[in-house]
């Protein structure tokens, strides 16, 4: 009788329980956020190295035979410093041969003036004749002319002397030398490469992409990257309008600001790795913590917060991804809530409320 007492008893309570509403699910705190329409900056980074604007290219002037290399490659040169030497005993001998001619072509002027002042004076007194004074005239103007002729023999001789020396024509650095004491070159052979330091340029060899279109004459931040400088600025002035085949990447030459001294120009920074930082702005977008993006389907999507606090999976086209951060470019507009954190347990429709209040 107890056992069928407890079983009617249950059976009878079965009922008012099944009857009893279930408890309204509680709002989920999330983080909310009010989305703003922000302009897209790109950070370009770019890696390569530094070199010179102008290039120089050196050989004598004549050919010989090499006595001397006085420089090796990557040292600092001023103007007028010798390079490289030839054998100049001929120049020599040459320059000694037209000091000599000059000495007597001088003793000769000398005497033809003489002369002429003598027979000047004869025919002044009436002693002498026009004819003598008139001989005396021309044969000072031939002594004059070798004279003159000896002093250009000697001028060509101290050039041709001076052209066995070979001098740096500007400040430079030595990159390149094909030259070596007993190497007979010819006249006008490239024996010495110089980099002037007149003028320094970043050289980035990058991947094409459609924004180098846009970098032509923009500031650039440079930052080396092997020694110790302050970081430079430079100008964007050459972007390669076809892909090279060998590399297939484009050229970008930045000349860099002057401004350096002279002890930063000679701590090897030619050919020191360097990278370059460009801010490019791009059409404006929507941005979101990426913590806010979902999937709907294959597609992208957020959590968007109505004005009753209830959401609904919105699907969004990404323009960019940036740090920590992405560019929408549709399915949002300025000023809508999203939900940017705490979306696991979401649902359409569910209300929510904001776990710290919203966020900008």
């Amino acid at each position: 009788m107890f056992k069928l007492a407890v079983v009617a008893l249950l059976s009878g309570a079965l009922p008012a329980l099944a009857q009893m509403p279930p408890d309204p699910p509680r709002d989920l705190g999330v983080r909310i956020v009010t989305v703003r329409s922000e302009p897209l900056v790109l950070d370009m980074q770019l890696s390569g190295q530094i070199e010179a604007v102008d290039t120089l290219q050196l050989g004598f002037r004549q050919g010989g035979r090499v006595t001397e290399v006085l420089v090796d490659e990557g040292d600092r040169v001023v103007p007028g410093q010798p390079l490289a030497r030839l054998n100049a005993v001929q120049q020599d001998q040459s320059l000694n041969v037209a000091m000599a001619g000059l000495a007597a072509a001088r003793a000769g002027a000398e005497q033809a003036r003489q002369a002429r002042a003598r027979a000047d004076g004869l025919l002044a007194r009436g002693v002498g004749t026009r004819a003598a004074a008139d001989q005396a005239e021309q044969a000072l103007s031939q002594a004059q002319g070798a004279l003159q002729a000896a002093e250009s023999a000697v001028e060509q001789a101290r050039r041709a002397l001076d052209d066995a020396v070979l001098r740096a024509p500007a400040d430079a650095v030595v990159t390149q030398k094909t030259l070596a004491p007993g190497q007979v070159v010819s006249a006008a052979q490239p024996v010495i490469t110089l980099a002037a330091l007149s003028g320094l340029e970043a050289v980035f060899r990058v991947a094409d992409d459609p924004a180098l279109r846009d970098i032509l004459g923009r500031r650039i931040r440079l930052d080396t990257l092997d020694i110790a400088l302050p970081d430079m600025t430079g100008t964007v002035f050459e972007v390669a309008p076809l892909v090279d085949p060998q590399t297939g990447t484009v050229t970008v030459h930045a000349r860099i600001d002057a401004g350096l001294d002279e002890a930063q120009r000679g701590t090897g920074l030619l050919g020191a790795s360097v990278r370059g930082h460009l801010q490019l702005e791009r059409d404006a977008g929507i941005v979101v913590p990426w913590t806010a993006l979902m999937r709907q389907g294959d597609d992208p999507a957020v959590w968007v917060v109505d004005q009753d606090d209830r959401v609904s999976l919105t699907p969004v086209r990404i323009a960019h991804f940036g740090d920590g951060t992405i560019y929408v470019s549709e399915g949002l507009t300025d000023g809508q809530r999203v939900v940017g954190d705490g979306s696991q347990l979401l649902y359409p429709g569910r209300r929510v409320r904001a776990a710290g209040g919203d966020q900008p």
